[in-house]
């Protein structure tokens, strides 16, 4: 072979496998390159994924402590560690109670969640004020929620007056025994407008202090009664109130929890919400259901209570003409409003006639728990309680046997209008 073409051959045999090469080394670069996209693509959705956790995690984080902070962030110890640190006094629970307690009010409710009765003694006399100017008293430190489901913004103050049977005034938070921030008063306070938002619920505590006099006083009758006001649809404007006020009882001793639990069985008349003394059932009829139209509303007897009553020594002399003992006649009607304007619970009146129709009285309106705001809506049903106070002797010797007869009428609204032209329905008891 001429050496020319060897030569030829062997060049182009090396300009080969320099083409080859160059080929593998550019393939393997770009693998290494598409090797290399995927895996800072993977790191980048890693980090994306780890962001958007810790994002999450910061939200729900958030989330739950405005939750803590609505449901308030220390229990009844750290309370009343804070508040004996605070007045440089020294503590003793005397009762606890953490039975919940509820009220609903078209949509906003209040429940008392629980409460303690502490003893608080030897404090500095910079507190002597609302203990009656004493140093050794007691406090009731009470846990509220309050709860908005009705869809919109309402208004709510919370003013949970505390009163008691003999009680020379209503009590009050005290706010400088807690932390303000545990406070439902600085939760709900003129600043925010005492807005609550749809949907929110807060939880705040709230301290009624007495003197030493006082907390004795509190104890022998051993039952207090808070007030739940109604919330507001616009701000400031106590016309636009809905739902109904209510009451919570609070038991204080264990013979406290005795007469509450013993209440519960009696027609929740004023003598029974405010605990004026002891009942004790002679006679009652409950699901009688007899109906009479007045006006545009049906009226439904439901059920009577003719109940002993001992009053207790604060109220006694209310009942001081009653010289041979009291017997109190709570009669319960369910009413049907059907007519265009509301009834007004407080402005119905109403005779009972005993002794087979020759003796009657008048229903005792001061021994009922209707304020003037209580009515039943146009297209509502709703309840009347109606109350009569008899002479014992009179009635075990005499009434008892014979026929009872309630008059029931005129329907009247908040203005005392008359609903149903004068006329009365009757009905007949026993």
């Amino acid at each position: 072979m001429p050496k020319k073409l060897v030569t030829l051959l062997i060049s182009m045999l090396m300009a080969a496998f320099v083409l080859a090469g160059c080929s593998g080394d550019k393939q393997a670069s770009k693998e290494k390159e598409s090797e290399g996209s995927k895996e800072t693509a993977a790191a980048e959705a890693d980090k994306k994924g780890k962001n958007e956790d810790t994002e999450k995690e910061a939200e729900d984080t958030t989330e739950e402590a405005n939750t803590k902070e609505n449901e308030g962030s220390s229990d009844f110890s750290e309370l009343i560690s804070y508040m004996e640190k605070e007045t440089e006094g020294t503590t003793k629970i005397l009762y606890e109670n953490d039975t919940p307690q509820k009220h609903e009010m078209e949509g906003v409710s209040v429940s008392l969640d629980a409460y303690k009765l502490v003893e608080l003694k030897d404090f500095h006399t910079d507190f002597m004020i609302p203990f009656n100017d004493q140093t050794n008293g007691g406090v009731i430190i009470a846990k509220y929620t309050v709860k908005n489901e009705t869809g919109k913004d309402a208004y709510y103050m919370p003013a949970f007056y505390l009163n008691f049977t003999g009680a020379m005034k209503a009590y009050d938070n005290y706010r400088d025994l807690l932390p303000e921030n545990e406070q439902l008063s600085t939760k709900l306070t003129h600043s925010t407008g005492y807005l609550i938002k749809a949907g929110e619920t807060i939880t705040g505590y709230y301290t009624y202090p007495f003197g030493d006099d006082h907390l004795k006083q509190v104890l022998n009758v051993s039952t207090a009664a808070v007030e739940v006001p109604a919330p507001l649809a616009v701000k400031d404007d106590f016309s636009s109130s809905f739902g109904k006020e209510g009451q919570f009882t609070l038991s204080l001793n264990a013979s406290g929890e005795k007469k509450v639990e013993g209440n519960k069985s009696f027609y929740q008349d004023k003598a029974t919400i405010d605990d004026m003394g002891t009942k004790t059932m002679i006679e009652e009829k409950n699901g009688i259901g007899k109906s009479e139209p007045l006006g545009d509303a049906t009226v439904t007897l439901d059920g009577y209570q003719f109940t002993e009553f001992v009053p207790n020594e604060v109220e006694a002399p209310r009942f001081e003409s009653f010289n041979n003992g009291v017997v109190l006649l709570t009669v319960k009607f369910n009413i049907d409003n059907k007519g265009a304007s509301e009834i007004a619970q407080s402005s119905i009146s109403s005779k009972l006639t005993v002794n087979d129709g020759t003796q009657y009285m008048l229903n005792e309106g001061m021994l009922l728990n209707y304020k003037y705001s209580d009515v039943i809506a146009p297209g509502a049903k709703g309840e009347l309680l109606q109350i009569y106070v008899l002479e014992k002797e009179m009635y075990d010797k005499i009434w008892k046997d014979k026929s009872f007869e309630v008059e029931v009428g005129p329907m009247r609204d908040k203005e005392a209008k008359d609903l149903s032209k004068g006329k009365k329905i009757t009905f007949t008891l026993k």
